[in-house]
Parts: C-alpha cells; sequence; structure tokens
C-alpha cells in the first residue's frame, strides 16, 4: 500500500488543533518566535502523544507581530543561534512530558527564503545538524532546503502543499497574492491525490511541475483547516493510501 506522511502547522494558540491531532500524522509545532508559548507547546505535545502523532519543532524569525512571514536578514550564526534556541526549548519540553522530537520544519518567511537562499537554507540545516543530526529536516519539495540539507548528511522530506497554489517554478504562490490559498475542499483533494499519484502539481497558470511528495501539509491556520484535513484523510483511505510518518 502507498503510503505520505500528513502534516500540519499547530500550537499557535487555534482551537481547531484537537480536531486535527487525531488525523495527521506528524505535528509542526509552534516554538515561541511566530505564534505559540510553553502551555501550548505542552498542549499540543500532550495532545501528539495521546494521538501517536510524530512531534517536530517548527521554528521562525522572532515574528510575532506578523505571524513569522516577514522576511529577515541575519547572518549564518545568528540564524544557527535562532533555530537552536527554539529547538532545545520545545526538546527540552517535549522530553519532560516523555515525548521525543522527530522533526523540524521551519516557519512562514524563514522556509520560504531557505528554499531560495543558499546561505539561508545551509545555515538552518548546520543548525539542525548540530543540535541533533538523527532529526528529520522538511522542506519545499525540491527546494534548496533538500538538497543543502542532503549534502551535510541529514534525512530530509520533500514538502507539498494541499492547500497551496503553486507558480511556474515550482515555489508557493506568495499570500500578497489572491489565488495564493486554496479554498475549495474538491480542489485541495484533488491536489493532494495528484501529487502522492502523479508526483506532479498543476501551477496557477496551468503548468505541470514535477514535485517529490513524502510529507503533504496542511496549514492548521487555514479556515477551512478542519474540513480539509478530514476531506483528505477520507479520500487517502479510499484511494488505498496510507497515512504514516516520515520520522
Amino acid at each position: 500500500m502507498k503510503s505520505i506522511d500528513l502534516n500540519c502547522d499547530l500550537g499557535e494558540g487555534l482551537a481547531t488543533d484537537a480536531q486535527i491531532i487525531p488525523l495527521i500524522s506528524s505535528a509542526n509545532i509552534a516554538c515561541g518566535y511566530h505564534a505559540g508559548d510553553m502551555d501550548t507547546m505542552k498542549r499540543t505535545i500532550a495532545l501528539c502523544l495521546q494521538h501517536n502523532v510524530n512531534i517536530g519543532a517548527h521554528p521562525s524569525w522572532p515574528d510575532k507581530e506578523n505571524f513569522g512571514r516577514t522576511e529577515m536578514h541575519k547572518s549564518t550564526a545568528e540564524i544557527i543561534a535562532l533555530v537552536t534556541t527554539q529547538l532545545q526549548l520545545i526538546d527540552d519540553t517535549a522530553k519532560q512530558m516523555g515525548a521525543v522530537l522527530k522533526h523540524v520544519k521551519p516557519h512562514g518567511a524563514l522556509y520560504n527564503q531557505a528554499a531560495k537562499v543558499s546561505t539561508v537554507a545551509a545555515a538552518v540545516a548546520e543548525a539542525v545538524s548540530l543540535f541533533n543530526p538523527s532529526l528529520v529536516l522538511f522542506g519545499l519539495s525540491g527546494s534548496l532546503s533538500i538538497s543543502i540539507a542532503k549534502q551535510k548528511g541529514l534525512q530530509t522530506a520533500n514538502e507539498v502543499f494541499a492547500d497551496r497554489t503553486y507558480t511556474d517554478e515550482g515555489s508557493l504562490t506568495p499570500r500578497s497574492q489572491p489565488d495564493a490559498l486554496i479554498e475549495s475542499i474538491d480542489a485541495a483533494v484533488e491536489q493532494a491525490l495528484r501529487m502522492i499519484r502523479q508526483q506532479t502539481v498543476m501551477s496557477t497558470s496551468g503548468k505541470t511541475i514535477p514535485v517529490v511528495a513524502d510529507t503533504i501539509c496542511l496549514h492548521g491556520d487555514g479556515k477551512h483547516a478542519v474540513d480539509f484535513c478530514k476531506a483528505i484523510v477520507e479520500n487517502l483511505k479510499q484511494n488505498q493510501v496510507d497515512i504514516k510518518p516520515v520520522a
């Protein structure tokens, strides 16, 4: 049976986490820099333990005001320190609760910059490698995040998105554009199945873009997040696709 990891960005202070976590296989938990705090981290980890969901860190730029979606420009040493601090915070919290950190997925602008800027990608990968080289690094499918992390000997997971549209270059459509988000359940399900079965995604202009789908993301802060998640899980089961973590 074919399998896929289904991940979601969580611990961001939304009331829907408890509905989503039983449906997914990997959770990316905010580390307090773009959203969340110690209480949300603990609550989210507890839910993951209850439902046997893999726990991951979701580090970001220090940008709560803009939910981590503002690009920043820092030195390699600053990025390594920034990411390491967040990894240490959630790793300590997980260990106190009897949980194990399995993966790392950067958030927002940090994620997007790491996908296309080699120095940012290298700094993030270095931080993960120095902290715990057994952690799996999630990155945009086919991006610099993945290739540079592999060069450093890290395990990686090529990530694709069920609730975001793509440009002709294979990157996510910027949120500043009106067609960046997928609002239809049917469209999200169709895109998810296409990425798994055909390893392709259709860009906003209709171009077929090749992707590698190791893990599919749904954003926990999306207004249709719970409905999207339920529909995708149901359709994956109907199409004999097993949901299980990559880490």
